[in-house]
């Protein structure tokens, strides 16, 4: 038995926004994109997160994606990034991701953020989370510029290519590992996994979790890292894991509140 981990992938389960887009703004200001990039770049995210499980369609993203930042300095860009990273992307962390991402690292699992967007992007919001360890795109670059080339695009089967390249180097027990997605484009690195798990699951993924008895979470507070350290907000996750359960706890709450407050009343 080797060590266990815990996949995280970021675009609406850790953060409840895309990374890459939350970027456009600064990215726009700096003059790296136009306005008709920006409307392109929202499009070809749509397209992936309704139809990124085909090839053909991660291709195009690929390439669209490269094309977009040929020729940008990396400083620039990873300047932009930690200056707007608290304002774009800090007030966005779900709550309940983090209470998640602290549990898992408490039991001693190393976590692991997963995503398609850049690793100048990724890294840094892993740092704001606590996390060292990140699987992300990677651009290849040539005298400090993007070439317009991609090193590694990690998306779809590629991420669980570079997950398994992790968990042989640092004798990760996938078996007894974890994994969080929203996206059925992720399918592969969450059946790679012994115990996947799905968050805000879109339709397919949904049915997908349901058809194999996944936990299906519903990650619904964005909390800024100043409140979460001030408030400590736990949020209940394994509640969260109960789907419909949540619910009903409520309704189980607010029905003894009221029976309470009625028989208070008849007692007066």
């Amino acid at each position: 038995m080797g060590r266990s981990a815990a996949f995280f992938d970021l675009d609406k389960t850790v953060i409840a926004k895309s990374s890459a887009l939350a970027f456009g703004r600064p990215f726009y200001r700096d003059g790296l994109i136009t306005r008709r990039d920006v409307v392109k770049s929202a499009y070809a995210q749509l397209m992936f997160r309704l139809g990124g499980t085909d090839e053909q369609t991660m291709a195009r993203t690929r390439d669209y994606l490269a094309a977009l930042c040929k020729g940008w300095q990396v400083e620039q860009v990873r300047q932009i990034v930690a200056e707007t990273l608290h304002e774009l992307i800090n007030p966005y962390v779900y709550a309940e991701a983090a209470v998640l991402i602290a549990e898992h690292q408490a039991a001693g699992r190393d976590v692991v953020l997963v995503s398609a967007s850049g690793e100048e992007m990724v890294r840094p919001i892993g740092e704001l989370l606590g996390v060292t360890d990140v699987i992300a795109t990677r651009m290849t670059v040539r005298d400090g510029r993007y070439s317009g080339e991609v090193e590694f695009y990690a998306a779809g089967p590629s991420k669980v290519e570079a997950v398994n390249e992790l968990a042989a180097a640092r004798d990760y027990d996938l078996a007894d590992s974890y994994a969080y997605s929203d996206s059925y484009s992720d399918r592969p690195l969450l059946e790679c996994v012994g115990h996947p798990s799905v968050v805000n699951p879109d339709r397919q993924l949904r049915k997908l979790a349901s058809e194999n008895a996944w936990p299906v979470l519903e990650f619904r507070h964005p909390i800024p890292l100043g409140r979460r350290l001030r408030e400590r907000p736990a949020v209940p996750v394994a509640a969260a894991a109960l789907g419909v359960g949540v619910g009903v706890a409520i309704g189980i709450a607010w029905y003894g509140r009221h029976r309470r407050t009625r028989a208070a009343a008849t007692t007066a």
